[in-house]
């Protein structure tokens, strides 16, 4: 009895799993984007073709105020397979604002230029902070406020590869700031007086 018990509940484990799991039991499941996308991905699409598994998005220089993405979105054919990729380019004296990728750890490979870049540890509130390279790369673990910046004399570009398909944004100013969040509501919640909520909502478009 109690082996059968056990038994349904290894199977029962197994009813939830998203359609991108299929890409675990069969070659790939390239993401039909005409259905809506859903906690669980897009299901699979018919008729695969080459295409599908080729993204040319990450080739050209980007607006530096802008990730060049190579996300499920853009790229269908990583649905289900755990990984996704972008472009980062950055001009002298630019800002990749304080961040997180809540579906995705992040790794970062600078290809020209000079980045300094940091993480917050959740744990002990522990900044890990470095200046890299060209040629070096560096971790961002799921989750965590990071940044990124320029800190050299020339344009700085980095590829980026994340473990999701999808590993979401939130960056912290626009997510405190740009939003009809009450500001009674933001000054109670961090340490920061009237004026300056509104002067900061003011700046970044929020309302409230």
């Amino acid at each position: 009895m109690a082996n059968a018990m056990l038994l349904a509940a290894v199977l029962v484990s197994f009813l939830p799993l998203p359609f991108s799991a299929l890409a675990l039991t069969q070659d790939f499941c390239v993401a039909d984007l005409a259905c809506p996308d859903t906690p669980a991905g897009y299901p699979c699409k018919k008729g695969v073709g080459a295409d599908d598994f080729y993204y040319h998005g990450l080739a050209a220089a980007g607006n530096t105020n802008n990730l060049i993405k190579a996300f499920v979105g853009q790229f269908p054919g990583v649905n289900g397979l755990g990984i996704s990729a972008a472009r980062l380019d950055i001009a002298v004296g630019g800002v990749v604002r304080l961040h997180t990728h809540p579906a995705a750890s992040e790794l970062l490979f600078v290809t020209e230029g000079t980045i300094l870049a940091g993480f917050i540890s959740s744990s002990s509130n522990t900044v890990y902070t470095k200046t890299l390279y060209k040629g070096d790369i560096m971790v961002f673990p799921q989750g965590l406020l990071h940044y990124q910046y320029n800190g050299g004399s020339s344009p700085a570009v980095a590829l980026v590869a994340f473990s999701g398909p999808n590993p979401g944004l939130q960056i912290t100013d626009y997510a405190l700031f740009a939003n009809n969040l009450p500001s009674a509501v933001v000054e109670t919640v961090t340490f920061l007086d009237d004026a300056q909520v509104k002067k900061l909502k003011f700046v970044l478009g929020g309302t409230g």
